[in-house]
């Protein structure tokens, strides 16, 4: 196989890696509604170009972090399948990370979107 075939192939698997996150996690769902609802409000408000990158940087990071939590899960739930606490810790430390970021990104979109709100209520 030649090497353009391969990388093809990685972009292959990655996509099929995040439709298989998509169909299973709920949470990853939640995050998709909720960044589209974003989406269609920064079309809405007509934010800046600025605000733009902070948002889809803000997306993409708790869209990663949920799609490598589910991926750090599984692995843990295939290498220690009896609970264990080193296991318990990684899975929680793991999903603490996309809390984070999930908190964070509430807060970016609050600090964007409230003065858009608030000059039409004005």
């Amino acid at each position: 196989m030649n090497k353009f075939k391969r990388f093809l192939l990685a972009f292959k698997y990655a996509f099929a890696g995040i439709w298989a996150v998509l169909k299973k996690e709920r949470n990853l769902k939640i995050h998709f509604a909720t960044a589209f609802l974003v989406i269609l409000a920064g079309l809405y408000f007509g934010i800046s170009r600025f605000e733009w990158l902070i948002l889809v940087l803000t997306i993409m990071l708790v869209f990663s972090l949920e799609i490598s939590n589910s991926a750090v899960e599984t692995a843990i739930d295939l290498a220690c399948p009896k609970r264990d606490p080193k296991a318990k810790f990684a899975k929680d430390a793991a999903a603490g990370a996309v809390l984070v970021a999930a908190i964070g990104s509430v807060v970016i979109g609050m600090m964007i979107f409230l003065r858009y709100i608030r000059h039409i209520r004005q």
